[in-house]
């Protein structure tokens, strides 16, 4: 198995448990929880497949992404029902989930031949999708909208992926190095309160 199959993987069961942490406010059933941490798992990938048109999408023919995606949120859903946690705890392995998918996307944009832009654009996309369908279908406000610096943590971790590749820098590595970057400007906003100039009503 490849560096990205594996972190693809993980990014979809880390992602899979944060929509599941989150759902808990929306008190949903445990269907509800499997669907949402599923879509949540798979939703960012699965737009960015469509838009490169790359079809079928990923997980149509390896239903290995569908089973860890459904597995860690029906897991989560009963530890959860036992354990206290924090109101905000899931913003920490959500920042991990978006890192990975952060890279994952990038990565298969330059595979498909993507031009570097589009390529960065790709690994937002990946990484913030699958929480908006989330937030959407748990009725929040869609997280990359109401919090500290997080589509731009992406995006900025996707830049020095593919700024590393440009140098020479062995992929394994590039992939490793800016997923840690993505994670601590991520993990910067929410300590330091981090967000870009808002517009505001003078009047």
């Amino acid at each position: 198995m490849s560096l990205i199959y594996v972190l693809d993987l993980c990014a979809v069961s880390i992602c899979a448990i944060t929509a599941t942490l989150e759902a808990r406010r929306s008190e949903l059933d445990l269907f509800g929880v499997a669907v949402i941490a599923v879509i949540a798992g798979i939703g960012g990938g699965t737009v960015r497949d469509l838009l490169l048109g790359r079809l079928p999408v990923y997980w149509v023919h390896d239903a290995t992404y569908v089973a860890v995606g459904l597995g860690a949120g029906v897991l989560t859903f009963f530890l959860a029902r036992r354990l206290r946690l924090p109101k905000n705890f899931f913003l920490i392995p959500d920042a991990l989930g978006m890192a990975l998918f952060t890279v994952i996307g990038t990565s298969i944009a330059l595979q498909a031949g993507a031009p570097w832009l589009i390529a960065a654009l790709m690994g937002m996309v990946t990484a913030v999708f699958g929480g908006v369908i989330r937030d959407i279908l748990c009725n929040e406000v869609p997280l990359v909208l109401r919090t500290d610096i997080y589509a731009t943590a992406s995006l900025a971790g996707a830049s020095l992926l593919i700024g590393l590749d440009a140098l020479g820098v062995g992929h394994d590595l590039a992939v490793l190095s800016a997923m840690l970057g993505t994670v601590a400007i991520r993990l910067a906003a929410i300590r330091w309160h981090i967000h870009l100039p808002r517009l505001r009503d003078e009047g």
